[in-house]
């Protein structure tokens, strides 16, 4: 029994296929505590993600404006004939409602400067702006002929002016519209959303003045806001003519919605950056008026994402998903270096290995809360190569093969942080590396005496 259990011994110290299968099932079994650092990644991401929500909503979530817009109130009279028992005759009954008309502008001109900052809470930071948007544009002369309404229908003294939002808290000043001489304050109105959906906010006028000397020639309006958001700031063209122009200190926006800045409006540096847009009734597919109820346009909204750079757990995240990459090489580095020089290294050895190799990951998440991507990454790797480098020489009873792990793990490292700092390139320069990487294995391991399987 002795001698079987020696014979036994012998073959997994000394069999090439024996020691392979080990090593394999060791890298089986490190794969366990790598997705453990994985799922700690995730978890502060999306803590991240919860405080950054937390953090723009108190400031001021992002902002989407519509206006301004005309609203004429008129009274919509229907006949209903009904059969009287009483008297055995039919007879008219009249109804009458108010129902509400909605005109947009003919030209629309805005505005907007947006001002962006950083909001810190504890480790985690988000960027919110401040933008002051000026519009201003002209309604045409009202013409209430599609809808055969008649002059003595219309309210004429109810008749005011809307403004769309989905961001009335991030409103930091009071709101007036100027409509040719006049300066009309303006106030939200409270509706109801029955239907627990997303939808935009109103500010309305104090009736207009004089409103039917008004609406029955070309008048200009203009109105200037200053709003508090965050995330992104988005227009919707209502005028016949759309004409939009933003300017901002932020680096990175990413422009987005319906319709794309003008070419060549676009200018990006380190900054800030300015865009305009140019948008035609033709364009979009809404006509200028509505009867009835006003629609959700917010599909035909354009404007700016201030994206936030990719954060600290982003790259570690992307950084983890190579681990099996970083662990399998380095295990199998070890492995041929075992075959070549005859030297054994315990199983034990191995999965101390790999544990320092996961370690790098949770120093780097670790630090990075605390520093630049760049700096953690440094030191952790810095870290780890020095742990392995010294362990390896121990192991390895000198520093001829040490000296080969580290650079090999120092090379290995580098070419990761090169693939995560690449976007358009990563899959090209990753399947290039791997690619040497499997030629520099293929001819490493020529020198191994493969009869002793």
């Amino acid at each position: 029994m002795e001698q079987k259990r020696n014979r036994i011994t012998t073959w997994l110290r000394e069999s090439i296929t024996a020691r392979m299968g080990v090593v394999g099932f060791l890298l089986l079994i490190l794969l366990i505590p790598l997705s453990f650092v994985q799922n700690l990644i995730e978890e502060r991401g999306y803590r991240q993600e919860n405080v950054v929500r937390e953090i723009n909503s108190k400031w001021g979530d992002e902002v989407l404006l519509s206006g301004a817009i005309l609203k004429v109130p008129y009274k919509k009279i229907s006949k209903v004939t009904f059969f009287n028992e009483k008297t055995n005759q039919n007879e008219q009954q009249i109804n009458e409602r108010i129902t509400y008309a909605y005109f947009f502008p003919d030209d629309l001109n805005i505005n907007s400067k947006v001002t962006t900052k950083p909001l810190n809470r504890s480790i985690y930071k988000s960027v919110v702006y401040t933008t002051d948007i000026n519009v201003d544009g002209s309604f045409p002369k009202i013409d209430f002929s599609k809808e055969s309404i008649s002059e003595e229908n219309i309210l004429w003294d109810k008749i005011t002016l809307l403004i769309q939002t989905s961001n009335l808290k991030g409103i930091r000043n009071s709101a007036v519209i100027k409509l040719e001489n006049d300066e009309l304050a303006m106030t939200p109105i409270y509706k109801p959303n029955t239907q627990n959906t997303l939808q935009l906010n109103s500010i309305e006028s104090e009736p207009l003045k004089n409103a039917k000397a008004i609406i029955e020639k070309d008048t200009n309006f203009k109105f200037n806001l200053t709003v508090n958001g965050s995330q992104s700031l988005k227009f919707i063209p209502i005028g016949k003519n759309t004409n939009a122009k933003m300017e901002s200190n932020w680096a990175s926006p990413s422009f987005d919605g319906m319709f794309l800045p003008e070419d060549g409006s676009r200018e990006i540096s380190e900054n800030g950056f300015k865009a305009s847009w140019k948008v035609l009734q033709i364009n979009r597919q809404f006509e200028q008026e509505f009867y009835g109820n006003l629609p959700d346009l917010r599909e035909f909204a354009f404007g700016t994402n201030l994206i936030i750079p990719v954060s600290e757990y982003a790259k570690s995240e992307r950084a983890s998903k190579y681990g099996i990459l970083v662990i399998g090489l380095t295990l199998l580095v070890f492995l041929l270096i075992q075959l070549v020089s005859k030297i054994y290294i315990h199983p034990f050895q191995y999965v101390m290995i790999g544990l320092a190799l996961i370690m790098f990951y949770t120093l780097l998440i670790s630090i990075s809360e605390h520093s630049s991507f760049l700096k953690a990454y440094i030191i952790a790797a810095a870290s780890v190569l020095a742990l392995i480098t010294l362990y390896s020489k121990t192991i390895l009873n000198g520093y001829k093969f040490a000296l080969m792990i580290g650079g090999s793990l120092l090379c290995l490292y580098g070419f990761i942080y090169v693939i995560i700092q690449l976007e358009d390139y990563a899959l090209l320069v990753g399947s290039i590396g791997l690619f040497l990487i499997l030629a520099f294995v293929m001819f490493f391991s020529k020198k191994i005496d493969w009869n002793n399987s």
